[in-house]
């Protein structure tokens, strides 16, 4: 399955960006843009967002799902002191559990629809593949950060 490959790929990139020395760390993709050990916590913090929908989705039926404000977790949680070896932790397992749910269920129950609280109903598989699309869009500001 080709998302299975992407998930695999996106991961794999990602945790080697762990690794960084703080000074590659600090570099960001753009002016007032986050730095690349801000956008490490944030994949982080979204895996488990987007997470916690796939189970609600296949639990809890048909529902509304909350948008999560980014900006705000980035403030809330202070991405700038925040451990860099907890969020790696977060997306490591994280990303092992939705890799395995989307195995299990992405072609057997894809279907399944949920509401977003910003942009109406989407379905499972909608959800899945954004977790390797969103990955791959902070991947290439990482990439573009660490070249610039």
């Amino acid at each position: 399955m080709d998302l299975l490959h992407a998930l695999d790929k996106t991961r794999d990139e990602t945790l080697g960006y762990f690794d960084l020395g703080p000074d590659r760390l600090s570099r960001c993709y753009g002016p007032g843009k986050w730095s690349v050990r801000e956008i490490l916590h944030h994949l982080a913090d979204a895996e488990t967002v987007m997470a916690e929908r796939v189970r609600r989705i296949l639990s809890e039926g048909r529902r509304v799902l909350w948008a999560f404000d980014q900006e705000a977790w980035a403030r809330g949680l202070d991405y700038p002191t925040m451990p860099l070896e907890l969020s790696r932790e977060i997306y490591r397992s994280t990303r092992a559990d939705t890799r395995y749910l989307a195995a299990r269920h992405y072609l057997k129950d894809g279907h399944l629809e949920w509401v977003h609280s910003e942009t109406g109903v989407r379905t499972l598989r909608d959800e899945l593949d954004k977790v390797a699309a969103h990955n791959e869009h902070h991947l290439e500001q990482i990439r573009s950060a660490l070249a610039g």
